[in-house]
Order: structure tokens, then C-alpha cells, then sequence
């Protein structure tokens, strides 16, 4: 498929990426200097109109790496839905949404973002105003469609962002349906931390001869990840949790990861009842709830989160310092994808294990995988 680029040349460079200077600018209003890796490889792959497969982890630069060829591609002057973004999470699809504004701040390119518990008439509203693009949970999307007032038969180009944890959340049939109600001759990619079978099925039938990409392997942690574990008996997990935070950590940006929202709210009251500022997020907080959470987090008010595994998929919070695993996560590649909140493009971060009386066994897995990057400490309060 031959994508057109609109009325702007591609006359400005982002290190060896060409780019128009409507996006250039934007780029430098961002701060942004350099391309990373999967924007090296991605852009010019997608301004050719090819579709792509873009296996990496959180945190690379994906969202540039989509945002800026579509936002290229697509026509300003055409008052329809031209572009689509599918995300997991709510969390993710505003993420998303406020970088592409970013990046078309210039353009003329309009976005707008569907996702549940956000009031429908406000998105009725959006959807008027008639946007080339539309970032959305695949949910939500798929009742706009039902409800007749959102069409995607004019969709050139369709990206599913962390397809592999739509696929874990139930989101399968939805990405198929989305995918199915747009033309066959769209331009598609596809960005995934892993590719289960699933996923393959999905390529093979979706995308058309597409360019593969991967920049790192496949459950890899960023090598800017200092990993420490420290063993410690059930009852002294507490004590352990606030020795690393007042000794380690003051100041610091800390995302804490339980295995259950009980867990999550458990550990943030007792956090709070030790006069430690925390608070809590979960799938089974209200919307409004989880929304001001993040704000005071983005913006260094919070500085200590406790988060389930959903709730924390697609957080892009580049200062997050240190992630600690108050419960040991169930298989590697959980471990893998918590520990990836922090040392985000080539940032340096720190992870933190607290490994219990039934962990060993997991241990020894994550140690064959990481090998002697993953160190033994010790608490203070097993000191003698």
C-alpha cells in the first residue's frame, strides 16, 4: 500500500530519521535529541508502508516509534478517523494519546481517547468533533462501534500497542473485530513485548508480509538494572519493606508490587499507619480514583506507589528510581516485566526481591535467567 505524505516534506533529520519540520519542532519542544533504537528501526520501515512487527520492552521509545510515521502519513485535511491505536489499559491509552498530541501539535492531526469509565457523552462529544486518529481500549472501542457512532472504514493505519497484554487481559475477539471493520489494505504494526501463539496467529492473518523488529530479546531485563534480592522470613517482610525505603530510597520515585489488590491495599495502610506516604492502585479502584493517583505520582507529590500487575501494565513513568517486589512474582517473565518499570532508556534503576520461606524455587528460575546480575543482600534487622 502506498501511504502519501501530505503536504509536508520530509526535510528535517531526528539523528539519522528524516522527519518533516512540523514534527521536528515538536520533537524539540519534547526535549528529545536522539532517536532510540526502535525508532531507528521502525520510522522509516512505516513511512514506507510497510507493516511491522516490533518486539521490545516498555519504555523503548514504541509510541514515537508509530506516533511520528502516522501522524506523517495521515491527512489533516480529511475530517474522518484515519489512524487507530489499540491499548491494554486505560492508564495506557491516555499515556499515548497526550504523546501524539504532542507530536501533532504542529500537524493539524486531532486525537482522541475512548476508554470505560470515562462518561460517554464526553467521548460522543470528541468523536463530533471528528478526529484522524483515535487511541483506545479495544472495550470501548468496540461499544462505539456497536453504537454506531464510530466508523472505521477510512482507517489507513491501525497499531496494537503491548498486544500481548491485551491478549492477557480477554481482549482477543475485540482486537479481531476492530481489526475486521477496518479496510484490508490498512497499514498495520504490531508492538509486543513477547509473541505467544496468539499473537503469531494474529500476524500471519492481519498483516501483510510485515517487517519484523526486535530490539532486545525476548524477557530480557535493560542491563541499567541493578537487581538485589534479600531473603526474609514472612513476618519480617514489613520491617525489611521499611528499613530499603528509609535507608535507600528517601526522595526517590518507588513502585511496590503486590500479587493481589487485597495485598496492594493490605501493604499501603500499613505503610501509611508507619507514616510512609503511599497510596494504592488497582483494577478495582474507581477511574477518578486511579486518575489522581497517577497525577500526584507523575508529578513527584506521591512518591511511593503499591500496584498490582494490571494496574501498573503500560505505566511510562521514565523517574520511577527503584521497583520492589514485596511478593515474588509468579513466573520469570512477570519478573521481567516489573523490574522494567525502572532504568527506562538507558536510565540507571535498581530492583528489589523480598524472597520468603516458599520463593526459593522461583528464585533459582529468575537467578539461571539473569545470572550474577541478580545479588544477594542483607537486611540490618538479620544482622550479627
Amino acid at each position: 500500500m502506498e501511504v502519501q505524505a501530505g503536504p509536508f516534506e520530509r526535510d528535517k533529520t531526528f539523528g539519522t530519521v528524516s522527519v518533516s519540520a512540523p514534527i521536528r519542532r515538536a520533537l524539540d519542544e519534547m526535549g528529545y535529541e536522539e532517536p532510540t533504537p526502535i525508532q531507528v528501526e521502525a520510522i522509516p520501515v512505516m513511512f514506507e508502508g510497510r507493516d511491522v512487527v516490533g518486539r521490545a520492552q516498555t519504555g523503548t521509545g514504541k509510541t514515537t516509534a508509530f506516533g511520528i510515521p502516522m501522524i506523517e502519513l495521515l491527512d489533516p485535511t480529511r475530517r474522518e478517523v484515519q489512524g487507530i491505536v489499540l491499548a491494554p489499559t486505560r492508564e495506557l491509552a491516555v499515556q499515548v494519546t497526550g504523546e501524539l498530541r504532542r507530536l501533532a501539535k504542529h500537524r493539524g492531526i486531532k486525537v482522541v481517547t475512548l476508554y470505560g469509565g470515562q462518561k460517554i457523552d464526553l467521548q460522543l462529544r470528541a468523536l463530533r468533533e471528528t478526529p484522524q486518529i483515535i487511541v483506545g481500549t479495544p472495550g470501548r472501542v468496540q461499544d462505539h462501534m456497536q453504537r454506531g457512532t464510530l466508523k472505521l472504514n477510512s482507517v489507513r493505519i491501525a497499531v496494537l500497542d503491548e498486544a500481548d497484554q491485551m491478549l492477557d487481559i480477554g481482549f482477543a475477539e475485540d482486537m479481531i473485530r476492530i481489526l475486521r471493520a477496518t479496510p484490508r489494505a490498512r497499514q498495520t504494526a504490531l508492538f509486543s513485548a513477547t509473541v505467544p501463539f496468539f499473537i503469531r496467529r494474529m500476524i500471519e492473518r492481519f498483516l501483510r508480509d510485515p517487517v519484523h523488529i526486535g530490539i532486545g530479546e525476548e524477557s530480557e531485563a535493560a542491563d541499567t538494572i541493578e537487581q538485589v534480592y534479600y531473603e526474609v522470613a514472612s513476618q519480617d517482610k514489613m520491617a525489611g519493606l521499611e528499613e530499603v525505603l528509609q535507608t535507600e530510597l528517601e526522595g526517590e520515585k518507588v513502585l511496590i508490587f503486590c500479587r493481589t489488590q487485597v495485598g496492594v491495599d493490605r501493604l499501603a495502610r500499613r505503610l501509611q499507619r508507619a507514616r510512609i506516604r503511599v497510596e494504592p492502585i488497582h483494577g478495582g479502584m474507581r477511574q477518578n480514583q486511579r486518575e489522581a493517583v497517577m497525577r500526584a505520582f507523575r508529578s513527584g507529590d506521591l512518591k511511593v506507589l503499591v500496584a498490582t500487575n494490571v494496574a501498573s501494565r503500560g505505566l511510562d513513568i521514565p523517574e520511577i528510581s527503584h521497583v520492589i517486589n514485596y511478593d515474588m512474582p509468579g513466573n520469570l517473565e512477570e519478573y521481567i516485566h516489573r523490574i522494567g518499570r525502572t532504568g527506562r532508556i538507558g536510565n540507571a534503576g535498581k530492583a528489589v526481591t523480598f524472597v520468603g520461606e516458599d520463593d526459593f524455587s522461583m528464585l533459582q528460575t529468575i537467578k539461571e535467567h539473569v545470572g550474577d546480575v541478580l545479588t544477594k543482600g542483607r537486611l540490618s534487622l538479620y544482622a550479627y
